[in-house]
């Protein structure tokens, strides 16, 4: 008589080799999903070119920033003697009679606005708020050096036509140093925003101009 035939037992790994390979493809998955979240939140290398730029960019604006008040400040200290000549010979308030002029006194202020002109010319290509402030000074210093060509022209005119001339060029000085004084607040701004503080590079004025005039802050201060 034929006995059933018994099963075989189940040869189940033991225990330690089932924990083993848990954690081995516990590992695994890790490093998968963690290589995935690296490839999706590294920086691309079109990104990390566009940083650098950006950061070249800034610096070689703060430097510019720096050599344009230079600039600035040498172009006001040249200009100073041309404006007060021209104060002397068209007072603004017609408080006092035209001083005498002499032609060497022009070509001195000729020479002064010639060389404020060359300094500012082939301006190399910056940040668009410094861009801003340098062009506005290059069209003010540009503008006084047609002062001065329009004054010397005028000095020849006789009757109506001198009157008129001379006060070509007293609305012309209001213009050029209205354009200084917009070049020179966007140049103390973009001062403070490189971290240099406060610079005021101001022509003078005369009260009731309408020029834009420096604010109170004390030079190199870097509140805003």
């Amino acid at each position: 008589m034929n006995r059933p035939r018994q099963p075989m037992p189940v040869q189940r790994p033991p225990v330690r080799g089932r924990v083993l390979a848990l954690t081995a493809a516990f590992a695994l998955g890790a490093m998968v999903s963690g290589g995935v979240v690296f490839g999706m939140t590294r920086p691309s290398s079109i990104e990390q070119m566009a940083d650098q730029i950006r950061a070249e960019s800034a610096l070689r604006d703060k430097t510019q920033i720096k050599t344009l008040t230079e600039l600035a400040r040498t172009t006001r200290d040249r200009l100073v003697p041309v404006l007060d000549g021209l104060d002397r010979a068209l007072p603004v308030d017609g408080t006092a009679g035209p001083a005498v002029i002499t032609a060497a006194d022009v070509e001195n202020w000729r020479k002064a606005a010639t060389a404020a002109v060359e300094g500012f010319a082939d301006p190399p290509s910056g940040e668009t708020a410094t861009n801003v402030a340098r062009s506005s000074l290059t069209s003010a210093v540009r503008q006084l050096a047609t002062i001065v060509d329009t004054y010397a022209a005028a000095r020849d005119l006789t009757g109506p036509a001198r009157t008129a001339a001379m006060d070509l060029v007293v609305r012309q000085r209001a213009d050029a140093l209205f354009t200084w004084s917009v070049g020179a607040t966007a140049l103390d701004a973009v001062n403070v925003d490189a971290g240099y503080g406060h610079q005021h590079v101001f022509l003078p004025t005369s009260p009731g101009e309408g020029d834009l005039t420096p604010d109170a802050e004390p030079e190199g201060n870097h509140d805003s």
